[in-house]
């Protein structure tokens, strides 16, 4: 994603990894006779030549002079997911691409996590002398207090790994602060609650003078989800709820000045919600 700029926030992505993803390991209902009225539009960007969907895992790093924030932080290093491809003990360069897009981690004011899934809190730590400690140790954490009492009163082994290495340190640091699904989180700056992948997830909206934008978190995993809101995500906790969540979303943005951020969207990551018969599209020409 090129740089995106709201008002005073300065908006770039840093990408740990990117590349296909099968369309039905992601959306069951997307077989190939299901895609094809979707391909031209969704070309080249969104679609590879084969029919595979183009993914991203990546971090937002939302800026302003006063204020340093990421939202979500992909799946970290040295992580055990129990032999679980892609995010099993995966090696990456992400901090120092983050310092290369100019945050040392040391800088940051604040984290968002829009949700608690493996993909979106592993860099929340990493590993130092065999334990787990912040990485972003001057940092606010912010997780949704609902997305917290769901998550811990889950018994499930992987549920409780991820847990253990990137969130209770967090907790047991200081650092992290259970909020309201609305949050603000400071001037232009705010959490807006889209439950459904996870009871407690948020999205993030961001406002600078005559400019908005809004980060998805996994309300929507792909921009296909906009012209077929039905297709739910194998991985949403409550599927009714999260598609009635995505076409309030859509419904929301569509036809409006307001640049979407898709958090798994590939490059070039932002656009517009545009309405398209009785669902919508994304455009990425009218990003910005």
């Amino acid at each position: 994603m090129n740089t995106l700029e709201v008002g005073r926030w300065r908006v770039d992505a840093v990408v740990e990894t990117a590349g296909p993803t099968r369309p039905t390991w992601l959306f069951p209902a997307a077989t190939p006779e299901a895609l094809a009225p979707h391909r031209e539009w969704l070309a080249p960007h969104f679609i590879d030549a084969e029919g595979r969907l183009r993914q991203s895992v990546h971090a937002f790093v939302v800026r302003s002079p006063e204020l340093t924030v990421i939202v979500d932080t992909c799946i970290g290093n040295d992580k055990d997911r129990g032999g679980r491809r892609p995010f099993h003990m995966l090696r990456t360069a992400f901090l120092e691409d983050l310092r290369a897009a100019g945050v040392d981690p040391e800088a940051v004011d604040v984290v968002i996590c829009t949700h608690l899934h493996v993909d979106h809190v592993g860099w929340n730590t990493r590993l130092a002398d065999g334990r787990w400690v912040p990485t972003f140790p001057r940092a606010r954490y912010l997780f949704a207090r609902r997305e917290w009492e769901h998550w811990t009163a889950e018994n499930e082994d992987g549920t409780k790994r991820i847990l253990a290495d990137s969130v209770r340190p967090v907790l047991d640091a200081g650092l992290a602060e259970l909020v309201e699904m609305d949050h603000r989180v400071a001037d232009g700056i705010w959490l807006e609650p889209t439950p459904g992948h996870t009871p407690g997830h948020v999205s993030v909206r961001l406002q600078g003078g005559d400019a908005d934008a809004v980060i998805t978190g996994d309300l929507m995993h792909h921009p296909v989800q906009m012209a077929e809101p039905g297709w739910q995500s194998a991985f949403d906790t409550d599927p009714a709820q999260a598609r009635e969540t995505r076409r309030a979303f859509c419904s929301r943005y569509a036809d409006r000045p307001v640049t979407v951020l898709g958090t798994h969207f590939h490059h070039p990551t932002a656009g517009r919600i545009v309405s398209h018969r009785d669902a919508w599209r994304f455009s990425v020409d009218a990003r910005g």
